[in-house]
């Protein structure tokens, strides 16, 4: 682990995060939203946001959530997003300081959508801050299951393998 991340860590007192790497919530509005779609199960607050830090061999699994998620670059590395769409399959987005290179500053993922994300430098890290609105409960948070996103995007196996935590298939990745 890098001095830097190691810094982040301890000074912004981040700890595990279920989807890999370490987290921080930073911010929970006091107001909660007055109407809410069905997809949500009791009240929620206006929004949410954390800290989130992975190191170069770490990488945020395939999940998704019930809310919009931004998500600002901050320091170390740049963050490759991977987002499955059943309308555009996979789409790959950059998270940097590199405008040059067509990295972002900041990017929305949708609600629903599986994505997942890894530093581009193996002995680096990546510090960005993710905003959620409805805010982030666990409750609205899903881990993709290898095998059920296998099935819905067969062409994307190679990434799917490689972004999730489960053994890997018995035939293994075509690479």
């Amino acid at each position: 682990m890098s001095n830097s991340a190691r810094n982040y860590i301890r000074n912004l007192n981040l700890a595990l995060h279920p989807e890999g790497g370490y987290y921080k919530e930073v911010f929970r509005s006091p107001e909660y939203c007055r109407k809410l779609p069905g997809r949500y199960n009791g009240r929620r607050n206006l929004l949410t946001s954390i800290y989130y830090l992975l190191e170069g061999h770490q990488f945020s699994t395939f999940h998704r959530l019930n809310s919009d998620e931004i998500w600002n670059f901050y320091d170390g590395c740049s963050l490759m997003l991977y987002i499955l769409t059943k309308k555009d399959g996979l789409i790959t987005i950059r998270l940097g300081r590199d405008l040059g290179k067509n990295e972002k500053l900041q990017l929305v993922v949708s609600r629903d959508q599986w994505f997942a994300a890894q530093p581009v430098e193996r002995s680096g890290f990546s510090l960005v801050g993710c905003t959620v609105a409805p805010g982030f409960e666990f409750e609205d948070f899903e881990l993709g299951k290898r095998k059920e996103l296998l099935k819905i995007y067969p062409q994307h196996r190679d990434i799917i393998v490689r972004l999730t935590n489960e053994e890997p298939p018995e035939d293994g990745p075509s690479s």
